[in-house]
């Protein structure tokens, strides 16, 4: 499982879920791909038709009262766009750019992202978390094997915003298990995020991302972000 991964495979699941889908989503494109009735339709219809589905009847659901008022958030209040502020983990992990999995030591693991060049630490030595440990953007991660899948969890998160540039904001009540499963040919790495948070979540929320196997892919220093000098107010789906 170590090694860069990049842009999923050029397939419509793998399209969809170039971000984060969930398996609501995926049900949904597949029940449009597979009706004869839709095979005029272009395929970013399609892909908007699941986009809008699994949130209209997945994810809205999900957010509490608070979580909803923010929802979703107009991109002029996102810090990320207006100053150029790398995103929390809750979407750093769905950031559309390389991801590399490395073995740093014999119990630790680093994950670097494509996007502002961020690194964690996933720490696989069987610790406990320290009850002292601040809040961060990324977390503090733990890791353990179940089988061939890698299971991460990662607590003591700085409060930021959630399901994408026009998502809501999360609390620092936010846990997630990250479950990563490679394909038996290789070629895929699947990642199912099962998010949890109190204060902004009916229930817990899985969001999915898949990737494809990418060794000779490389991640630059990321030095690209401009602060905008004017923008006007307005929100998108996500």
């Amino acid at each position: 499982m170590a090694g860069m991964w990049s842009d999923p495979p050029h397939t419509a699941v793998g399209e969809f879920c170039f971000a984060w889908c969930t398996d609501a989503g995926i049900s949904r494109l597949t029940n449009l791909l597979d009706d004869p009735a839709n095979d005029a339709r272009p395929a970013a219809q399609l892909l908007a038709d699941a986009g809008k589905y699994q949130v209209d009847m997945y994810i809205r659901p999900r957010l509490t009262e608070k979580a909803l008022k923010n929802y979703p958030l107009d991109p002029a209040d996102d810090p990320s766009f207006l100053r150029c502020e790398p995103p929390g983990i809750a979407r750093q992990i769905f950031t559309r750019h390389q991801f590399q999995i490395r073995e740093v030591a014999k119990d630790r693991l680093e994950f670097r992202y494509g996007e502002w060049d961020a690194r964690r630490t996933v720490y696989m030595d069987g610790r406990k978390r320290p009850t002292n440990v601040p809040a961060t953007p990324l977390g503090y991660s733990l890791g353990h094997w179940e089988g061939e899948t890698l299971v991460v969890e990662t607590s003591a998160i700085a409060p930021n915003i959630a399901f994408g540039n026009n998502g809501t904001y999360h609390s620092d009540q936010l846990r997630i298990i990250e479950r990563y499963t490679r394909s038996q040919d290789g070629k895929t790495l699947d990642l199912a995020a099962t998010l949890q948070d109190p204060l902004t979540l009916r229930e817990p929320v899985v969001l999915r991302k898949i990737w494809s196997w990418s060794p000779d892919s490389r991640i630059a220093p990321y030095k690209d972000c401009e602060r905008p000098s004017e923008f006007s107010r307005g929100v998108s789906q996500p």
